[in-house]
């Protein structure tokens, strides 16, 4: 039996997926202060490609039938804005698929249910 040499190889994400850089604001409270703030954390969004790359071959196809956009977190450590101490984030989640944010409600979104439920009108601030 010959093996074949990409059959050996790894899986590489780069072939099937667009990878973009972005920031996204998280909210984290401190464990030695107790002080609550938003933090710039960078993440990398892969987005499936639109078509197989050359050369797939039955493999690779059922391979990008499943595959999902998703976010993966490069940042581990924030710097608090308030007594300059590093701590870990929290999160024990470092990758998130991109389908999972659907449905869910936006800041803006929160914030009037928040005021809705305490019974606060959104025309005070």
């Amino acid at each position: 039996m010959v093996t074949r040499y990409y059959e050996r190889m790894a899986f590489d994400e780069r072939a099937f997926f667009n990878e973009k850089s972005e920031t996204r604001q998280g909210r984290y409270q401190c464990p030695k202060c107790r002080r609550s703030n938003d933090y710039p954390i960078r993440w990398v969004r892969r987005s499936k490609k639109d078509r197989l790359p050359p050369g797939a071959d039955e493999r690779d196809r059922a391979r990008f039938a499943k595959l999902r956009d998703y976010l993966l977190r490069l940042d581990d450590e924030v710097t608090c804005r308030t007594c300059g101490k590093k701590f870990e984030i929290p999160s024990q989640q470092s990758m998130v698929f991109t389908d999972q944010f659907a449905g869910l409600p936006n800041d803006e979104e929160l914030e009037r249910e928040i005021a809705a439920a305490a019974g606060e009108d959104e025309t005070e601030e």
